[in-house]
């Protein structure tokens, strides 16, 4: 079984999840501006704390180049507020039990882990026009570091 991978100019689907606090966000809540979202395997885990502060870290680099940030997880919105607690985490995080959304961005699925192959959420990270389409779709991506080259990827880096 392969799963759907979406790609640059496919539209992206929308979602409705709830944040770390169980409010409910919308992709289409950010229609009229640019979106990364980026979906992870568990927080709290080393590389998806890295990750997710270095997001924090660059949040205000992103959010003046007009991109808002969206982390997405199979966690419960329990887990993800302990997590946005213990990082101070500045952006939403949003919890897809049914792993449906992951599903749809093509970020759940066979993964090498270990070198064992696994069901399980494949750590990506998709660009989202003003639009709502894909701009960028980066599957496999690695959580350390991989935030600074997004930055240098979007022409942002000085």
């Amino acid at each position: 079984m392969t799963e759907q991978r979406l790609s640059a100019g496919d539209a992206a689907p929308d979602f409705t999840l709830s944040d770390s606090t169980g409010k409910d966000v919308s992709l289409s809540d950010f229609r009229g501006q640019a979106v990364v979202v980026y979906f992870y395997p568990a927080a709290g885990t080393p590389g998806c704390t890295k990750q997710a502060c270095d997001f924090r870290d660059n949040l205000a680099e992103l959010n003046d180049a007009g991109y808002q940030v969206l982390g997405v997880s199979p966690d419960k919105p329990e887990k993800l507020a302990k997590f946005v607690a213990a990082e101070q985490l500045t952006f939403p995080l949003l919890s897809d039990p049914d792993k449906a959304v992951l599903t749809a961005w093509g970020a759940f699925g066979e993964k090498k882990n270990y070198g064992r192959v696994v069901q399980g959420v494949i750590r990506s990270t998709f660009i989202v026009d003003a639009e709502g389409k894909i701009a960028k779709a980066l599957y496999n991506v690695r959580a350390t570091g991989h935030v600074a080259k997004l930055i240098k990827d979007l022409g942002l880096a000085a």
